[in-house]
């Protein structure tokens, strides 16, 4: 657990006006000093993090951030910076003193709200002041559920962890709950998959990348029977195989040369569209795909990576996206790239959003991103889709999805 990806961690994003206590709170529940604390207010200046294990919720992130009433010169780029940490929160945490509840936290309360995400009240420095009828009014208008903490208070430490840790369990989303499946639902019983895995410049030297690891998990978890082949030994693979596969997954850069390889009876699909719908949200990302077609000179492209792996030479990204758009286009498309959570605010200025498969990021901060999208009226999409449609093989690599199949369909029959 202490080595789980941040992707596949639950994450808990701390806020509050400065100087409530939320690095303290931070402290308390990582049972170390992780952030620095002081009666200065805007001791924070960025988000901290702190992934730990937090039994029994398992891997967890911890985001502390700064206060959203930062007055101080650089209080702008604080707060945005504690904005873009409520994108990646699965569940928030609303530190608050037991005697002050302001329009920051009304606010705060009303955003958190309106993204429908779960959220506790820490009442801190009880130690200090008991808690105020108008705060307890207030906590019981908004129907919050809250813990009455001192996070200095040592002695208590413990029973504060637990009151907290038994509030975020009742709290949990869904998909932390019972996650979505990656692709074993796709798999009858001891089902066989073959995943075709490209040893490239940016595969990492004696590993997997984490898509190719959760694939191979998810398989063995739904009691499938995998086969891991590259590209080049796959056609062989398949000749010596007494059965043919249930499922074929590649890596999207050759989509093309596994349809052409593969028998047309045989389903198949990419990593990133299984991660289209492991993370984002594919009927969207179909949709965003088919307006691929309707893109016109000077219309801008955003594509958009979730990690900063520095770029190689045939990047994805950076290079061959950008090819096959221009080769199926047939000019070259306006592209601006955006890497890490540098997420753009201002999403209206593009005509389509190209997002990478979103293996760095957790469900929930993907599924923010295509609601802001959906919110400026911009299509967006994920890479695997993209590629697929524009290699002319999205309706194939669709096969293992009849819904999302349909919906491609009706969008291309309306066109023609």
């Amino acid at each position: 657990m202490q080595t789980a990806p941040k992707a596949l961690r639950l994450h808990i994003g701390i806020f509050g006006r400065t100087n409530v206590g939320k690095s303290s709170v931070l402290n308390m529940l990582a049972n170390q000093d992780v952030a620095i604390t002081s009666s200065v207010p805007g001791t924070t200046t960025d988000v901290v993090e702190k992934s730990m294990e937090l039994l029994p919720i398992g891997p967890v992130n911890l985001l502390d951030t700064a206060g959203i009433d930062d007055v101080s010169l650089l209080s702008e780029q604080r707060i945005e910076r504690t904005k873009r940490a409520l994108d990646r929160s699965d569940v928030v945490l609303i530190v608050i003193e037991p005697n002050n509840f302001t329009h920051y936290e009304e606010e705060l309360i009303d955003f958190v709200h309106k993204r429908k995400l779960p959220y506790i009240v820490i009442v801190n420095k009880t130690d200090k002041t008991p808690i105020s009828n108008d705060v307890l009014e207030k906590l019981q208008n908004y129907k919050s559920t809250y813990v009455s903490v001192s996070s200095v208070d040592l002695a208590n430490r413990d029973k504060y962890i637990s009151e907290i840790k038994h509030s975020i369990v009742e709290k949990l989303p869904d998909d932390f709950i019972t996650p979505p499946p990656l692709l074993g639902d796709l798999l009858p019983q001891k089902g066989l998959c073959i995943l075709i895995v490209p040893i490239d410049l940016q595969a990492p030297k004696g590993r997997l990348i984490l898509p190719q690891v959760q694939a191979i998990r998810d398989i063995l978890d739904a009691s499938g029977i995998c086969l891991v082949v590259k590209e080049s030994e796959y056609p062989i693979s398949l000749t010596t195989l007494k059965r043919n596969p249930d499922l074929v997954v590649c890596d999207s850069q050759v989509v093309h040369k596994m349809m052409a390889d593969t028998p047309p009876h045989i389903k198949t699909t990419t990593f990133s569209i299984l991660f289209s719908r492991y993370k984002g949200d594919l009927l969207e990302e179909v949709r965003g795909a088919a307006s691929i077609k309707h893109i016109k000179p000077g219309d801008k492209i955003l594509i958009a990576e979730a990690c900063t792996h520095h770029p190689t030479i045939d990047d994805i990204g950076r290079i061959k996206i950008p090819r096959w758009l221009r080769n199926y286009l047939g000019f070259d498309p306006d592209i601006s790239i955006v890497a890490g959570r540098d997420f753009p605010e201002n999403l209206r200025e593009y005509k389509l959003i190209i997002h990478c498969g979103s293996c760095m990021l957790t469900r929930n901060e993907k599924l923010v991103r295509i609601m802001k999208a959906k919110e400026a009226g911009v299509p967006i999409t994920n890479y695997g889709v993209a590629i697929s449609m524009t290699q002319g093989v999205l309706e194939r690599a669709l096969s293992p999805f009849p819904e999302a199949l349909a919906v491609y369909r009706e969008i291309i029959n309306n066109i023609l």
